[in-house]
């Protein structure tokens, strides 16, 4: 039996059940409005990777922030461009991304394309970020993904993992935090974007155009590709699998816990 799929388009993809067993019980979609962060490792990566759910998300008005870890000063293959003048470029490209999506703001971490270290700076500027802003949501990229990956996409993708549980939930990690008034704070979602296993999709069907136009902003790493490139793109995708239907796909972790009781008041 297919499973409905939830009005907001967003919907969890089920594993086949074993023969005569009943189908498992789908998680809840997620809804908002609502926060959400977008850890990523370069300039690009979130438009190609999550800019249709984060199109709907905004449209939806949610508040969405980026935080891409490095400047993307490595991605030519022009022999006229050194690392300083692509990283600028790479910077503004994305601020018109952004623009485009509706995304709030964009945090760049300013790492060498190619030299993100999973280290205890990294995971501290992660974790302060996100007890400052406080999202619900967080798509990342998925750094334990079988198959091959870039490096700073599977660095980034574990700095956040563990960024995210445990330390941003934990107070005596970084104490000099609360100190500042950042307080511990508990992400409740987690989208795992790139995963070879995907369990959770989003119907980006509405807002796969805003997506191509956030990626056009990109024109530094699109190797002279236009919008009739991609509108010839999904033509081919349309003939080959016969549906009009367009979705993001993710590995998704819920990490929803109950709330501690408190003791009770001392008479």
């Amino acid at each position: 039996m297919t499973q409905p799929q939830p009005r907001d388009g967003e919907r969890p993809i089920l594993a086949q059940p074993p023969s005569g067993a009943a189908p498992p019980e789908p998680p809840s979609p997620i809804t908002g409005p609502s926060s959400a962060m977008v850890i990523v490792a370069h300039p690009d990566d979130a438009e190609f990777l999550c800019g249709g759910t984060v199109a709907k998300w905004c449209a939806e008005g949610w508040e969405v922030r980026y935080v891409v870890v490095t400047n993307g000063d490595k991605g030519s293959h022009d022999p006229s461009m050194h690392p300083e003048k692509l990283a600028a470029i790479r910077e503004e490209e994305q601020r018109q991304a952004c623009r485009v999506l509706g995304v709030k703001e964009c945090i760049f971490l300013g790492y060498p394309d190619g030299f993100t270290s999973d280290d205890h700076e990294l995971r501290e500027q992660i974790v302060r970020l996100l007890r400052r802003y406080r999202p619900e949501v967080v798509i990342t990229w998925d750094g334990f993904r079988r198959s091959f990956n870039h490096r700073d996409h599977r660095i980034v993708g574990m700095a956040a993992a563990d960024a995210i549980y445990p330390l941003v939930r934990d107070r005596l990690f970084y104490p000099r935090h609360e100190e500042e008034g950042l307080e511990a704070h508990q992400v409740n979602e987690v989208l795992l974007a790139g995963a070879t296993d995907p369990d959770y999709e989003v119907d980006i069907t509405d807002y796969w155009h805003v997506k191509v136009e956030a990626i056009l902003c990109h024109q530094s790493q699109l190797g002279g590709r236009q919008r009739e490139d991609f509108l010839r793109m999904r033509e081919e995708q349309h003939r080959r699998e016969g549906s009009d239907r367009i979705v993001e796909r993710f590995r998704r972790w819920s990490i929803r816990r109950p709330v501690p009781a408190q003791p009770p008041a001392r008479g």
